[in-house]
């Protein structure tokens, strides 16, 4: 498959002082840079996760593909049909239209760099899921922006099944 090559006209610099920070009870997501920032070349987050959390449920993007960087600790990732072990400077890609999930196992947290490309605007969804987790806002409501967002829900037997994982 092949993406387009868009463009910016300078550097992107995001100071981590400056970056906004979202958080509920065992997740905090740090949002970098989002597309608009980037002239839609990628979207970028990183994200902390207590042990024992489930970070994303399954669900794929039809227009993006989307990298995990695991920058501390360790995770769960769903990749396909596969759960995968990543420990601290694993990389795992996961192309457009992969169900693909994440979060942690019960002994242990994680920090995470996210890297979407092409880029997408999606720090409104996050700011959404941390209103859904507050309470603030309803399932119907995120459901509502699946297309905007491109974040496809799915089932996935593996992730819930994920106590056996390579």
């Amino acid at each position: 498959m092949t993406f387009p090559v868009p463009s910016f006209d300078d550097a992107v610099v995001i100071r981590a002082g400056d970056a906004e920070l979202l958080g509920w009870s065992s997740v905090s997501i740090r949002l970098l840079a989002d597309a608009d920032a980037t002239g839609g070349a990628l979207s970028v987050m990183r994200t902390a996760i207590a042990a024992g959390t489930e970070a994303a449920r399954p669900h794929t993007h039809t227009r993006s593909a989307e990298m995990f960087y695991v920058l501390d600790g360790q995770s769960q990732i769903l990749a396909g049909r596969r759960v995968l072990n990543a420990a601290e400077g694993d990389v795992i890609v996961v192309p457009p239209n992969q169900v693909h999930a994440f979060g942690t196992p019960d002994e242990g947290s994680a920090e995470i760099l996210i890297v979407q490309a092409p880029g997408l605007e999606r720090f409104e969804y996050f700011r959404l899921v941390e209103r859904l987790m507050k309470g603030e806002a309803t399932v119907q409501d995120l459901m509502a922006t699946q297309e905007r967002y491109d974040n496809h829900f799915v089932d996935s037997p593996e992730w819930e099944a994920r106590h056996d994982v390579d």
